[in-house]
């Protein structure tokens, strides 16, 4: 898929799988929502945090994040491997928060509690591969 295609299908936000390494265990798969950069090909993520969370230290981490659906074209995927950089942490920089100025995360509520009472931390990812296929 060309990179203005896969722009377009990504849009400024929706929602996919991210998958976080931890050792030798198992990666923790999650249904997230994101928001897309596309002049800068950085993702962002609105991540439920706090004691309940199996997602605990996600700085640096190692993350594969998938999103999928179906277009004009046929069946599209893309594919976003690296490290989770967490924004807050980092210092929120000018790129962070213009990045930021054009995503729209939405807010998809799979939580025992009202998102309300959820704790959430931003984190992004700029990938290290970035994929994009479509079946025709």
């Amino acid at each position: 898929m060309a990179d203005d295609d896969r722009n377009r299908f990504l849009g400024d936000g929706g929602t996919g799988v991210l998958s976080l390494s931890a050792d030798e265990e198992p990666p923790h798969t999650v249904p997230v929502s994101y928001g897309y950069d596309a002049p800068n090909e950085v993702f962002y993520f609105r991540l439920a945090t706090g004691t309940d969370s199996a997602k605990t230290e996600l700085q640096n981490r190692p993350v594969t994040f998938v999103t999928y659906g179906e277009g004009e074209d046929g069946w599209q995927s893309v594919v976003a491997s690296g490290r989770l950089e967490d924004i807050e942490e980092a210092g929120v920089t000018t790129e962070a928060l213009e990045g930021l100025s054009r995503v729209d995360i939405p807010l998809i509520d799979i939580f025992d509690s009202p998102t309300r009472e959820v704790s959430f931390e931003f984190y992004r990812l700029r990938p290290d591969e970035l994929t994009a296929r479509v079946s025709r």
